[in-house]
């Protein structure tokens, strides 16, 4: 559970952003950011003006939160009547965070707090959760040796013949089994995830909404994402790539399997992304500029003459090759093109360089690095290569 000590440093550092920008408070009200600052998930508003105490606010379950909040002021949420007296006439000024609050919430507190000028601190937010605590990154060392030791278990039960569905599900059944919680946080709008997925030849290049290198097929045109009912054949690629997590905190990677042998196609894009993965990791460096990153990757896999393959199949190719991971799958940095926002010490980062080559298969490596003075420390330590049964 989050210490008192990691809750009262978080605070403390969005009060410093607050007053940096001249805004006299916030109001924290998506939930897996009112759990960032308080230690409880339950459905609440945190108020946290620029000087002073917090204020934690709860709709449901107000016993539950009591327990888990580190907030010393939990209290229930009051009628919109009542509300207006806990914030300070003096707030004139109050951050939301406008990248996932919905425009009813906007209207809703509006009514309650007239006069007052709403603004965005979505950056601000998401840089403060973008630095891991020493803390968060043992969390996240145990989140990838869990998920390591079910990716080890593959072996065991990957068969000719098999559906990507059933893949899918014994991994899906181990994973949760080890204590995986499921909740794939993600942050932009439009986007979703169900643990991971499991694709191979047949339908891995497959393109779709999800803003990644590798869609899937999916089940329907309402589930388009992750494993279908395809067989996996012998002597094609296997692309698992999955998330754990582990009181709350995610890691990703992706490994490649195979049925007997790859095409040698496959393994020179194999060993591309291996390279390409190895160049990222001894730059993950304090200082190093995320765009930067990103553009050396993609001269690689063009000098490797793999460009219109790289990240996604021709003409569907995602323009990044690493995201930032904690609570969320999409957090920051990203490494990407225009994002020219320089490393930090602390932050995690999925790298995943993949290839796409219609009419073969997908292959690639993903794996969860902490930025470090030294480069990357891997938090998903397994091994790279491809397995092949």
């Amino acid at each position: 559970m989050l210490t008192k000590w990691e809750s009262e440093q978080r605070i403390i550092r969005l009060q410093t952003e607050l007053r940096a920008r001249q805004i006299d408070g916030a109001l924290i009200i998506y939930p897996i950011d009112v759990y960032y600052f308080t230690g409880t998930r339950q459905n609440a508003t945190l108020w946290v003006p620029a000087e002073g105490n917090p204020l934690l606010l709860v709709r449901k379950s107000l016993s539950r939160a009591v327990k888990e909040s580190l907030i010393e002021e939990t209290r229930p949420f009051p009628s919109s009547k009542e509300f207006p007296a806990l914030i300070p006439a003096e707030a004139k000024t109050i951050g939301l965070t406008f990248d996932v609050i919905p425009v009813q919430q906007y209207q809703y507190y509006g009514k309650m707090l007239p006069g007052r000028e709403f603004v965005d601190i979505s950056a601000v937010n998401r840089e403060i959760r973008a630095v891991k605590s020493a803390w968060e990154l043992e969390r996240m060392r145990e989140s990838g040796a869990r998920l390591c030791e079910v990716f080890r278990q593959l072996p065991e039960f990957l068969r000719p013949g098999m559906r990507e569905l059933d893949l899918a599900a014994e991994f899906e059944c181990r994973l949760r089994k080890a204590g995986s919680e499921g909740y794939v946080r993600m942050r932009a709008f439009n986007q979703e995830l169900f643990q991971g997925l499991a694709v191979s030849a047949a339908t891995a290049g497959h393109p779709g909404f999800f803003d990644g290198a590798v869609t899937g097929r999916g089940l329907s045109a309402a589930s388009p994402h992750g494993a279908s009912a395809e067989a996996i054949a012998p002597g094609t690629p296997v692309l698992v790539d999955y998330t754990g997590i582990f009181q709350g905190y995610i890691v990703d990677m992706t490994r490649i399997f195979v049925i007997g042998d790859l095409d040698p196609e496959l393994r020179r894009a194999f060993d591309t992304a291996l390279a390409i993965q190895e160049q990222l990791v001894a730059n993950l460096k304090p200082g190093a500029v995320c765009e930067e990153l990103f553009l050396a990757s993609a001269a690689m896999a063009e000098g490797a003459g793999l460009a219109r393959n790289y990240m996604g199949a021709p003409g569907e190719n995602a323009r990044f090759v690493g995201h930032g991971v904690g609570l969320e799958l999409d957090e920051l940095p990203v490494l990407a093109q225009g994002f020219k926002a320089p490393l930090q010490a602390g932050q995690t980062i999925a790298i995943e360089p993949k290839f796409v080559l219609p009419g073969l298969g997908v292959v690639g490596i993903e794996n969860t690095f902490a930025v470090t003075e030294g480069g990357g420390e891997k938090l998903t330590d397994l091994p790279d290569g491809i397995v092949s049964l």
